[in-house]
This record gives structure tokens, sequence and C-alpha cells, in this order.
């Protein structure tokens, strides 16, 4: 397969790559149609979803994942095992993500943030975590759109017209907020989130 990924993607290893659950699969456009058809049907299991009562789980964050790439990957849902050019030591991930829940759930129980701060706080950690060998951008984004919509009952955030997985502008204003973010200055990302 010739993966051609845009700046900021996470390179896949060649085990991440046996994963692949089409083998005619040759280029990354090919697999960006495929994981966006998974993608929707991801979306629709969330509009369905009944089974869940705590978003802000580990549980449902896997399901969550395996639901949007399921179909496309065998590792769908599973931690990563592989160093990444971003994110922690995949050791250290279930519990960096334990903390984040936690923090999660304190900060919606205390009303600490608003919409946007909340979003950009809780999206940015999910990310610099980087739980799965690939759809970590995705998947955070509507995991935030989840928790914004079924837990605080606001409105999901305008990631923009444009997909953030295709290069150009505003893929790298993104990816430039993020990074901004691991230095703890949030305020590219807020700007990117509220517009």
């Amino acid at each position: 397969m010739v993966m051609d990924d845009p700046d900021g993607a996470t390179p896949l290893n060649p085990d991440e790559l046996e994963g692949l659950k089409f083998p005619h699969i040759e280029t990354r456009d090919e697999l960006d149609q495929l994981e966006q058809q998974n993608i929707q049907e991801g979306y629709n299991w969330l509009a369905r979803q009944r089974k869940y009562k705590d978003f802000i789980s580990e549980d449902f964050l896997k399901a969550l994942h395996e639901k949007l790439f399921g179909a496309v990957w065998s590792w769908a849902g599973q931690f990563r095992h592989s160093e990444k050019s971003i994110g922690i030591d995949p050791v250290h991930i279930p519990v960096e993500l334990r903390n984040l829940l936690d923090d999660v759930k304190f900060w919606v129980e205390n009303k600490t943030f608003s919409r946007e701060e909340f979003a950009a706080r809780f999206h940015h950690r999910l990310v610099k975590i980087h739980p799965f060998p690939n759809g970590n951008g995705r998947h955070a984004r509507i995991m935030t759109d989840v928790i914004l919509e079924k837990v605080l009952g606001v409105a999901p955030v305008n990631w923009g017209a444009t997909p953030l997985e295709k290069d150009g502008e505003h893929r790298q204003n993104y990816i430039q907020a993020l990074r901004a973010a691991d230095n703890n200055d949030y305020r590219q990302l807020l700007e990117f989130i509220s517009n």
C-alpha cells in the first residue's frame, strides 16, 4: 500500500498495516474513502445508541473507535502497543486515559469550563494520549462532540467545512493549534473551535 500521509498524520507500522481488512487498498485516498464510509456507519450507530449511560468511560471510548473504524481495521477499539511520533508511551495509555476521564467527570460536575474551553482541553488531551494506532484525531473530535451533546446538552463543535484529513491551510491551522496546546497555550485551539 502506498501511504502518502498528510502532515501530522500518524504513520502505521507493518504490524498495524496487517490489520487492514481490505488488502486491495493501495493508496491513502482509497483508505480515506473506506474509512469515511465506516465513520458514517459509526455515526449511524451513535444515533441509535441507548446502551451506554456513561459516555465518559473507557468502555464507550473504545466502543466508539471500534464502530468508527472496525469495518476497516482488525485492531479498531484496541489501544496501540507501538511508539508513535505523537502520543505517550503506550504502557501509560490506560492510566493517562483514566486520569483524563476522571478530570472530565469533575469538569462536568463542577461546570469548570465554558463549552469551547471544555472542547479544546478534552480534545487536546485525548489527541495527546493518542490511544489507538490510527484515527485518533477523528475519534477525538467525534468523542468531544458526543460529550458536548449527550452529557452537557450543548451544540457540537464546528470543526470546519474542509475535512481535517486532507492537507491544506485548515489542517495546518488545526495542527498548529494542537502543538501550541502542547505548551498549555489553548488560544489558537479555542479560536479554531470558535470559528
